[in-house]
């Protein structure tokens, strides 16, 4: 049994979450849940599950909350309420499923509470892989990728040592645009960017898939989950979206790791790791995809991957001006201030304007963040 934290309980990869949960009731326990604003679904899923404690953002809504659920689960909210949860002592394991950057601190108190994280949100380890990893290593704790490209990959090392690695290909579904002349972009509309066609997500990951820069910020995340340089993590265009990712060892094979495009899969993967549980929600059937198919990303329609590589090598506080400045240019996009097109100029503004530190501290690293965001605001 896995006593679980889960941070984004409401949102896409939190909702997956506790349908695995509930698949594995003698194998998982939601013992704590946080939630954004969304009450009614929150107030669902304590009746349900029972956790010890449970956050929202809004105190009115907390202690709403607190009157309708009484005193079996504590309703926190505040600035802390996130780190209490991330270091609840009965935690096993923490699931960091929160959007932008509001997961690093709880994910950096998870650790040095002596909690394992199984991390959803790229921007922990794109603003922070240095610090996250090595405070993992010195707490001896786990660091479980859920984004079902590292879990693939993950699952295709299974403990291989980064030398015997010659690449890691990350597989991209090329999103909805994968096909659509360049001269199009400044007319997308949010509408169309939001229907992708392979996987149901959140608003703001849908639209990085739908310009590649969910698959910049992956080949950061990997470089510091597996340890190896930016100049041998690769991105291959594959539209079935069934190889999740590959990896190629320096005697010339391949592993890939296949199934049908579901996120409960590498959620239960991480949760129930290191021992694989016996689950009927995913099923796979390989001869109905026919044929699976790929391609090489094309960088002038995708400008995300190239950007992705220069913040990756640079280090230091590129990556997170880079995540930062996407943020606010796809906020900028959602709102209807910004074309389509003008997300990765945006984002190519901020990282040129930079001047990077490396090996940078936490302060360090989250004024860079404030600087992108002002400057890519600006």
């Amino acid at each position: 049994m896995k006593n679980v934290v889960l941070l984004g309980s409401t949102g896409s990869i939190g909702t997956s979450a506790i349908k695995v949960a509930e698949d594995l009731p003698d194998r998982i326990r939601l013992v704590g849940l946080a939630a954004g604003n969304n009450a009614d679904l929150l107030l669902k899923q304590i009746q349900r599950h029972h956790p010890a404690a449970v956050s929202i953002c809004d105190p009115q809504k907390a202690k709403t909350l607190q009157q309708a659920v009484g005193f079996e689960t504590e309703v926190w909210s505040g600035e802390d309420s996130l780190i209490r949860l991330a270091t609840l002592p009965g935690a096993d394991i923490v699931l960091i499923a929160i959007v932008g950057t509001a997961g690093l601190q709880p994910a950096l108190a998870a650790i040095r509470a002596g909690k394992d994280i199984a991390i959803a949100s790229k921007e922990i380890l794109v603003m922070a892989g240095e610090i996250v990893m090595a405070e993992a290593r010195k707490f001896g704790v786990r660091v479980l990728a859920v984004d079902s490209e590292h879990s693939a990959v993950f699952q295709c090392l299974e403990g291989k040592p980064p030398a015997s690695i010659r690449h890691l290909w990350l597989t991209a579904s090329g999103g909805p645009f994968r096909t659509t002349p360049i001269e199009e972009f400044p007319a997308i509309t949010v509408e169309r960017a939001l229907k992708h066609p392979s996987w149901v997500m959140g608003r703001k990951i849908t639209i990085d898939s739908a310009t590649l820069f969910n698959k910049g910020l992956e080949m950061i995340e990997a470089r510091w989950l597996f340890g190896v340089d930016m100049d041998r993590i690769k991105v291959v265009v594959h539209p079935q979206s069934v190889i999740h990712s590959l990896v190629e060892f320096i005697d010339g094979s391949f592993l890939a790791q296949l199934s049908t495009p579901d996120m409960c899969l590498p959620i239960q993967f991480a949760l129930t790791y290191p021992e694989r549980v016996q689950s009927e929600r995913v099923q796979t059937d390989l001869a109905k995809f026919g044929s699976l198919t790929f391609e090489e990303p094309d960088v002038e329609r995708f400008p995300a991957l190239v950007l992705a590589r220069m913040a990756g090598q640079l280090g230091g506080t590129m990556p997170a001006v880079f995540n930062a400045a996407n943020e606010i240019a796809v906020e900028s996009f959602c709102n209807g201030q910004i074309r389509f097109n003008e997300i990765s100029q945006t984002v190519a503004r901020a990282l040129d304007r930079h001047s990077p530190i490396a090996h940078p501290t936490l302060e360090q690293i989250l004024a860079a963040d404030a600087w992108a965001r002002a400057e890519a605001a600006r």
